[in-house]
């Protein structure tokens, strides 16, 4: 005998599980949240603080893990202000880090120059470091041709800009290697005496580190108060976001909103350029 029922037929799917689509997207968003949390970031160069090193326009990978993590790891600095840190860990001379000022949910970007227990001074633009100072050799001039992201501005490089044989314009920067005490060595600006060429000798509180722009005269760090949006000395380490590792790209401010207009905008040379210092050797 057969059973009269007939078997039940699957009911139709008549447009997208909007449930699903949410919870996969959630997970996507916790994820990338995660990873640029703990791992790594992009980051966008918008100042000429770290020239000649970075320029306006570069995009850049900070690692997120090399010192540790605390309430500045992040995504957007919601987490509220400690000292607190999982797995700390210490720069090194001639790292360029990301940095929270004390006053201001935003990312700086600068070289340390200064580790805990230092005394550091400047005197007449350079770095003396326990008593000793920091060498600088001068280089040859770097020539910069002018775009919109760099447009050698007179006031920040006063007499520095020329016309080229082709016709465009350059700016002519004014060079020093300097050399840290572990040998990290890179390229810094210091064409005229400003201010900030001059600061007392203070010692570096244990948990923090000094920060300084390659860009001598044009650098809001540890060397400025917070008044004039400067980091206002020392920086602890709990406010230290990561290392910077290699630049991705660079555009000089001629692109659009289209992206397809980004390929005419790129510098060329900039692309994976590592961002951490050449060592020389120790003693130096």
């Amino acid at each position: 005998m057969t059973d009269p029922t007939p078997p039940a037929t699957p009911r139709e799917q008549t447009g997208p599980d909007w449930l699903v689509e949410l919870r996969g997207l959630v997970l996507m968003l916790a994820a990338v949240i995660t990873f640029h949390s703990l791992v790594a970031k992009p980051f966008y160069i918008p100042s000429i603080s770290m020239m000649p090193n970075l320029l306006v326009g570069d995009r850049l990978v900070v690692s997120k893990y090399p010192y540790g993590w605390s309430w500045v790891s992040a995504s957007f600095h919601v987490l509220p202000r400690s000292h607190v840190r999982l797995f700390p860990a210490t720069p090194e001379y001639g790292d360029i880090v990301i940095a929270v000022p004390p006053n201001r949910d935003e990312d700086y970007i600068k070289r340390v120059v200064a580790l805990p227990g230092d005394r550091i001074a400047v005197v007449g633009g350079q770095i003396v470091l326990n008593g000793k100072p920091v060498p600088q050799v001068p280089q040859a001039p770097l020539i910069l041709p002018i775009d919109a992201n760099q447009p050698c501005d007179p006031d920040d490089f006063p007499g520095l800009r020329f016309r080229g044989p082709d016709g465009r314009g350059y700016c002519e920067l004014p060079i020093y290697r300097e050399t840290m005490p572990n040998g990290a060595t890179y390229r810094i600006i210091d064409h005229r005496d400003e201010p900030l060429d001059h600061y007392p000798e203070i010692r570096v509180p244990a948990g923090h580190v000094f920060l300084m722009g390659d860009n001598r005269d044009n650098s809001a760090d540890s060397r400025a108060p917070i008044e004039s949006n400067g980091l206002g000395g020392p920086v602890p380490l709990s406010s230290i976001g990561g290392r910077a590792e290699f630049i991705t790209f660079s555009l000089d401010g001629s692109e659009t909103w289209n992206p397809l207009s980004w390929w005419n905008a790129l510098r060329s040379g900039r692309a994976w350029t590592r961002l951490r210092p050449m060592i020389v050797g120790q003693g130096h």
